[in-house]
């Protein structure tokens, strides 16, 4: 059966520990030393060698872009890289004819779109895995990385509190979910008309975690573990005036840091608009963990391809 990883779910919790775990100890291993090793250099044991990864793009990237073709080189593979402006997609090719086309000709796809949508047609005509690099309604991977994140910086999972302040969007969603898998706690601070989808509120909350939804920073920042907000305004959305006028009470800054726990750490998956959703001492303060996170985008796509070809 063909693994795709469209959303956490896909692959459940006892996947994603495994994948955490995979990440860790292949990040301990070329990390140690200093880092001595090339970035390109293949992990000693090189397990997807002589497979290549097809990415499609249609939004912007720089971490999903790199992270994957990164990981990708130091697991022993290749990639090739479209985008609708340079392949038949900008010219009309259906997702479908574009999933049985690359099917036969790479081993994995990952996409990144605007409209969900596309990357289930994607998956449900394509014979190899097909993984989410990002969509309109969810951002598994980037998530995979967080957790990974909060791990290393020494926070158990079950019974975290995490903050989440901004735009109820994409990135919150998948948090949502991993919050119902994992079972730790979100408090979500957004203005009044940004709250995320209640599908994803319902999944975590089902799952066991405890999530509260309030209009006040304050009360959602006061005592976390963890405090995550994102860009304010999303590629490719309109009325940015009115939205970044609703957001500016949310902004983390240090008086907002300063209620979260002593020990707690700040994440944001980038680009950050510094000034708008986080202040400059708080993203470059020592609670921020934001450069680990850009980080460990390789270490989390490396473990999720592994999974996406039965590896793990």
């Amino acid at each position: 059966m063909t693994r795709h990883f469209l959303d956490l779910a896909d692959a459940g919790g006892d996947a994603i520990a495994a994948m955490l775990a995979d990440a860790q100890d292949r990040k301990v291993t070329r990390v140690d030393g200093l880092g001595a090793w090339p970035k390109g250099r293949p992990d000693a044991d090189a397990p997807l060698a002589g497979h290549v990864l097809g990415m499609i793009f249609e939004k912007n990237s720089t971490r999903t872009r790199v992270s994957f073709d990164i990981g990708m080189r130091q697991l022993g593979g290749t990639s090739v890289i479209l985008d609708a402006g340079t392949s038949q997609l900008g010219r009309g090719e259906s997702v479908a004819d574009t999933a049985r086309v690359l099917s036969r000709m790479v081993d994995c796809i990952m996409i990144r779109t605007d409209d969900h949508a596309k990357a289930e047609e994607l998956a449900r005509h394509a014979s190899v895995p097909v993984i989410n690099g990002l969509t309109d309604r969810s951002h598994p991977c980037q998530i995979v990385a967080d957790l990974l994140t909060m791990v290393e910086h020494g926070k158990a999972l079950p019974g975290l509190e995490l903050a989440w302040l901004g735009d109820g969007n994409n990135v919150l969603h998948s948090i949502l979910e991993a919050a119902g898998i994992f079972r730790f706690n979100v408090r979500i601070g957004t203005p009044p008309g940004y709250e995320p989808d209640a599908e994803f509120v319902e999944m975590a909350r089902t799952g066991g975690a405890n999530v509260t939804m309030t209009h006040d920073a304050a009360e959602a920042a006061r005592d976390a573990d963890i405090i995550v907000t994102d860009t304010w305004v999303s590629m490719g959305q309109d009325h940015a005036e009115d939205k970044l006028a609703a957001m500016e009470p949310f902004r983390v800054d240090e008086k907002l840091m300063g209620l979260s726990k002593p020990d707690a750490k700040f994440l944001h998956c980038l680009p950050a608009h510094v000034g708008d959703e986080v202040s400059e001492a708080v993203f470059e303060g020592p609670q921020s963990v934001v450069f680990d996170e850009a980080e460990n985008r390789i270490h989390a796509q490396k473990s999720i391809l592994l999974w996406c070809f039965g590896l793990l």
